[in-house]
């Protein structure tokens, strides 16, 4: 049974390429995200990220410049070992939850794995490739929003029971 505050409802919207008028199916949200709130797949993955002590942890709303997604994740490791360990737990966790991803890209060089959910993608990169593809400038026109509480109650604990 699915809860009826993540029910997403389509709208046409007028578009034009290449002269041409053509109708795009955009989703209206009707869940709690629209009042402020974030999805629940996206905590997940931010929480995902989080246990495997990913780096930087960034999100990015993008609703308002990009038509391809809703949302960026963005997360650092420090080697390939551990940017492929967080894309793999976010990857797992989504899955037992029942959101499967479309597609990952870039899991074998573990550079910049990217993994697609449609309405929001996760990027895990290496550090150098962060820096250098620095998507953060690129999609500058998004807004940064505010990490969920209980993400960064938890990277904050596990920060504390290293020292």
């Amino acid at each position: 049974m699915k809860d009826n505050s993540t029910i997403k409802e389509k709208s046409l919207q007028g578009v034009e390429i290449g002269g041409r008028a053509v109708a795009k199916a955009r989703a209206t949200e009707s869940t709690a995200e629209s009042k402020g709130g974030i999805d629940e797949r996206i905590k997940l993955a931010l929480r995902a990220a989080s246990e495997k002590k990913a780096l930087d942890l960034v999100l990015l709303d993008l609703r308002d410049v990009a038509t391809f997604t809703d949302y960026f994740v963005i997360a650092s490791g420090s080697n390939q070992r551990q940017v492929q360990a967080i894309a793999d737990a976010v990857i797992e966790l989504l899955k037992k939850s029942g959101s499967p991803a479309a597609r990952t890209e870039g899991y074998r060089s573990a550079e910049w794995i990217l993994v697609d959910y449609g309405d929001f993608i996760v990027h895990v990169f290496e550090d150098k490739a962060r820096k250098f593809y620095d998507l953060e400038r690129l999609w500058r026109e998004g807004k940064r929003l505010e990490l969920p509480a209980e993400v960064v109650n938890e990277a904050a604990g596990s920060l504390r029971t290293e020292s």
